[in-house]
């Protein structure tokens, strides 16, 4: 598939923010602009990739074996399988994005018969996603379905809940389904707008939400403690100054 060098991919701009290279002039030029506006923007994206972290080491050492990363994005330092099998070595994970460059990297990297492997699929297209991960995972068992930075990219209208929902009806009981999302909590309307307008001509537009409708994205399922939170904040109190772009994160149980 052809890569896209004109616009600002969500997957090259944070790539770039956390100090990665595989990214353009479109992707620096747009974290550029919101590093403009908000200097420790950066704090924001390294936060949550280590909020990622903290909830797979925590699923790991729960006994969870196998993990859907939904947007996963470019490969970084601790990816989800490197943390997960650090805990459990026979470890699972199927990674998801759609993203060429990321396509591109996986063929290098990923290794199906080693458990892990890459769906090159938008995470919308839920049947494709699913026929994929069913090739490497077993449904039937327990799977941590990982949202991680990628659902402020759904639009409203493409119900980011019903698509959450869709996933978590086909997982086994004792999954779970961990979540962080930017929210307009605590940032100024002005700045939201200011981020928003950086992404308007972006192929995946930013949706930044309150925190009843991030709470929502989980539906019916029940959050597990500490319930919805600063991602600083996960799995307990950090303490840390509040981040300038707000990330809020939980994780819930499927019963």
């Amino acid at each position: 598939m052809e890569i896209d060098t004109e616009n600002p991919s969500p997957a090259r701009v944070y790539d770039y923010v956390l100090g990665g290279k595989d990214n353009y002039a479109a992707d620096r030029k747009a974290a550029g602009r919101v590093l403009e506006m908000e200097p420790h923007a950066r704090d924001s994206a390294v936060e949550n990739r280590r909020f990622l972290a903290r909830v797979v080491k925590h699923l790991a050492g729960q006994g969870i074996k196998q993990f859907l990363d939904l947007g996963s994005g470019l490969p970084t330092m601790d990816n989800v399988h490197q943390v997960a099998r650090r805990h459990v070595p026979d470890a699972r994970v199927a990674y998801v994005d759609f993203d060429p460059m990321v396509l591109a990297h996986a063929r290098a990297l990923v290794k199906p018969d080693e458990g892990v492997t890459y769906i090159h699929s938008d995470i919308r297209d839920v049947d494709t996603v699913l026929k994929g991960a069913r090739g490497l995972l077993d449904l039937s068992r327990p799977v941590a379905l990982l949202a991680i930075a990628v659902l402020h990219f759904v639009p409203d209208e493409d119900d980011p809940a019903g698509l959450v929902a869709t996933y978590a009806r086909e997982l086994a009981s004792g999954s779970r389904v961990a979540i962080s999302c930017a929210s307009t909590e605590d940032v100024s309307p002005e700045l939201v707008n200011r981020i928003r307008s950086v992404y308007d001509n972006a192929p995946s537009p930013l949706y930044l939400r309150p925190r009843d409708r991030i709470r929502g994205l989980f539906g019916d399922l029940e959050l597990l403690e500490p319930g919805l939170v600063h991602v600083t904040d996960w799995p307990v109190p950090s303490g840390a100054a509040r981040l300038p772009l707000t990330m809020l994160g939980g994780v819930a149980m499927i019963p």
